[in-house]
């Protein structure tokens, strides 16, 4: 047997996480155990019944379709089988670093990632100045890149989100490109999202131009006011909540009367790992809260707590039951 294929040593009671750890140890061997290995996975089985229920739980998640859909990004080509056969042997660390499977730094992100002058992480906030004095937030899990000179000011916000804090300037103003939409702005504070193909822009302060790339239409927007712009161009301007909208960037999550699946939505950009609800009567439960975005954690926790819901952790995965 090789190092790499050692089976976990059975063991008598012990913490959830431990036993997800040898599960995902067992997930690896039982890819091809050889008779030996058959039957010490039985004693482990048998040496405590946490053991069959969390290696329920990570086959589970192995057969479901976050692994699939990882799988398949990891090779756009070729068939699905072939790509989770390339995965198998690293299971484990995919679910304990499970950034990978969320988007972290996926493989069919890495061109764009790869131009990208600046990236955060899964739950990474970073603050940058611009060549120009402009200031920018740069929120969890995104990529941007800059070019400020005498001939241009121009950025791209390849994905995730940002704050603008843009100085006032004479000569041209910063062009903003975030997918679908170009932002125009002189003297300005606002935030662009920009996820899935659609893109989100609020204006805290000053006057922002948008152009659609899509058909060229164009929008102003003024302080206090907010935009989506889609495949199809932008929907009607609609009025900013900026104790909401713009909370991340004092580092909060604020809701509001927020359906929980849209509130685990959004704590899923924030948690390096899986967050998952088998409870589907919780989905519409609505949540009012302000918690902090960098204990997303804890903040599972606390909707646990008041939804009466069954909180399960393991490593990188938390099931609400």
């Amino acid at each position: 047997m090789t190092d790499n294929h050692r089976s976990p040593e059975p063991s008598s009671a012990q913490d959830p996480a431990s036993a997800m750890d040898q599960a995902l140890d067992w997930l690896i061997v039982l890819d091809s155990p050889d008779e030996e290995q058959t039957r010490q996975f039985h004693a482990w089985l048998d040496a405590d019944p946490l053991n069959a229920q969390v290696f329920a739980k990570a086959q589970a998640i192995w057969d479901g379709p976050q692994v699939a859909q990882c799988a398949q990004s990891l090779a756009a080509r070729p068939a699905k089988v072939t790509a989770i056969a390339r995965l198998r042997p690293h299971w484990k660390p995919l679910a304990t670093a499970a950034v990978l499977l969320l988007g972290l730094f996926s493989f069919s992100s890495l061109p764009m990632r790869l131009q990208a002058d600046h990236l955060t992480v899964v739950g990474e906030r970073q603050r940058l100045q611009l060549e120009d004095g402009s200031r920018v937030l740069l929120n969890t899990n995104s990529a941007f890149s800059s070019t400020i000179n005498d001939q241009q000011r121009v950025a791209r916000l390849y994905q995730g989100e940002a704050f603008f804090e843009v100085q006032a300037n004479r000569g041209q103003p910063l062009e903003i490109d975030a997918g679908p939409v170009t932002a125009s702005v002189r003297d300005t504070a606002f935030a662009v999202r920009y996820l899935d193909g659609v893109a989100q822009v609020r204006v805290q302060r000053g006057d922002v131009d948008l152009r659609a790339t899509r058909n060229d239409a164009r929008v102003r927007l003024s302080a206090g006011e907010s935009i989506r712009i889609g495949p199809n161009g932008f929907d009607r301007p609609a009025k900013l909540d900026a104790a909401t909208d713009l909370a991340w960037v004092q580092g909060r999550l604020v809701f509001e009367n927020c359906p929980l699946n849209q509130v685990l939505a959004e704590l899923r950009r924030y948690y390096p790992g899986w967050i998952i609800n088998n409870n589907e009567q919780l989905a519409d439960v609505t949540v009012t809260g302000n918690y902090r975005l960098d204990q997303p954690l804890d903040v599972v926790r606390s909707l646990a707590h008041i939804t009466s819901a069954w909180l399960q952790e393991f490593p990188a995965l938390v099931i609400l039951n």
